[in-house]
């Protein structure tokens, strides 16, 4: 792992983001890219883009390039190479496309979580990288002076389409030597008998080296609590999950699992895209 893509508002969770990062990045001798989005109102933008001089643009960016010198001068972040990029675009466009440029491998991103009408009307912008990003988003939801990696869950139905980011959950699994945690939750709603749901994942498995893992079958109300309550069970450092990237009326009537999980975890979780 070789570029870690932190994106800062300069809020609590982001910080906290960052010495996640920080800690992931001292292990391995990975970079961090500290991002700062500036979303300037509109006109200000278009006059950007049409490249005209504004002095509140160039006010803006000086402050944020201010901020983000201080940021990269925190004693957590020492002997970590860090590149510090600001940014005139809309959040996830920008984050995107600069993951893109610099070939982030993560992205690490703080989330202050959200329920309620809150969370049906507005979401975070974490909430919605998880639902865009083509590469692995780890969210941080507290400040972890001891991020520990001993034991990530993988919650999925182990169907067909999950192949591909299981591969990519693997492999971050193994940089992180980290045992892996297969579950599948059963609820009345999605209910599969024992036999069936040790076939399914023991099918599903026979195809890939995890390396040192584990099944697992739990019962509870719904897949959400279920996952929620399977980590707490067995003391899991981070869960892992695949987003369908749904958007529209297919999100609002069918809703994510790990957009749910972002907002009402504690624990990290680490997001891959089907």
């Amino acid at each position: 792992m070789k570029q870690i893509l932190v994106p800062t508002d300069f809020s609590e969770p982001a910080e906290n983001a960052l010495k996640v990062a920080a800690q992931i990045a001292k292990k391995n001798n990975s970079e961090i890219i500290i991002l700062h989005i500036l979303e300037l109102p509109s006109q200000m933008n278009d006059a950007v883009l049409g490249g005209a001089s504004i002095p509140e643009t160039m006010l803006f960016i000086k402050k944020a390039n201010e901020m983000l010198d201080e940021v990269s001068s925190r004693p957590y972040l020492d002997g970590i190479w860090i590149t510090e990029i600001v940014k005139i675009d809309k959040p996830i466009h920008g984050i995107s496309q600069v993951s893109k440029e610099h070939n982030a491998d993560l992205i690490v991103m703080g989330s202050h979580g959200s329920s309620g009408i809150e969370e049906l009307l507005l979401g975070s912008n974490t909430e919605k990288m998880v639902r865009n990003s083509e590469i692995p988003v780890l969210v941080i939801k507290k400040d972890i002076a001891n991020f520990n990696t001993s034991n990530i869950i993988f919650a999925s139905d182990f169907s067909d389409e999950t192949r591909k980011p299981f591969e990519k959950f693997i492999n971050l699994a193994k940089f992180f030597e980290a045992k892996i945690h297969l579950v599948t939750i059963c609820t009345p709603n999605s209910f599969k008998t024992t036999h069936a749901a040790e076939k399914a994942m023991n099918k599903f498995i026979s195809e890939f080296n995890p390396g040192n893992y584990q099944t697992h079958i739990y019962n509870d109300t719904n897949i959400e609590k279920g996952i929620i309550n399977f980590s707490n069970s067995i003391n899991a450092d981070i869960i892992g999950m695949c987003t369908h990237g749904r958007t529209g009326f297919a999100h609002f009537f069918n809703g994510s699992i790990s957009e749910g999980l972002v907002n009402h975890a504690i624990k990290p979780v680490l997001t891959f895209k089907i």
